[in-house]
């Protein structure tokens, strides 16, 4: 039987970019066995092993059907688990831009172009003639 560590499974499956977002995850308790147990990085994984991850974008129910000890492709990753996730969890969470509008101009876009600036020197005539002259 081969030996396989937790985090280096979880990288090799690609749920996880690097081994070491997949290590940091463990250890934030964002992984843990079904039935809510708590896990390591060093945690050796076994067929048949369920396994409960959130990630930033989504939650995961797996099951191990295969060890993987290296990273390979997405087709043949996805034959090494089998997705036990209700479909409810699967719906990506939607992003959110950390942009926000301001009343004016979208903030965090720099500074105006000189076409931006001529039109807003020529709004601020408009409604402004006394201090033009």
């Amino acid at each position: 039987m081969e030996k396989l560590r937790l985090d280096k499974y979880l990288w090799a499956i690609r749920i996880f970019k690097t081994r070491t977002q997949a290590a940091a995850a463990i250890d934030s308790g964002k992984v843990k066995m079904a039935g809510n147990l708590a896990v390591k990085s060093s945690r050796q994984v076994s067929i048949g092993d369920r396994y409960e991850i959130k990630t930033p974008t989504r939650k995961w129910l797996i099951e191990v059907t295969g060890l993987l000890p290296t990273r390979v492709g997405y087709q043949e990753a996805i034959q090494h688990y089998v997705d036990l996730t209700p479909e409810a969890d699967k719906q990506a969470k939607p992003a959110y831009t950390s942009s926000f509008y301001t009343g004016k101009r979208l903030s965090k876009t720099g500074r105006p172009s000189k076409k931006q600036r001529r039109d807003l020197n020529n709004l601020w005539d408009q409604y402004n003639p006394d201090e033009t002259e």
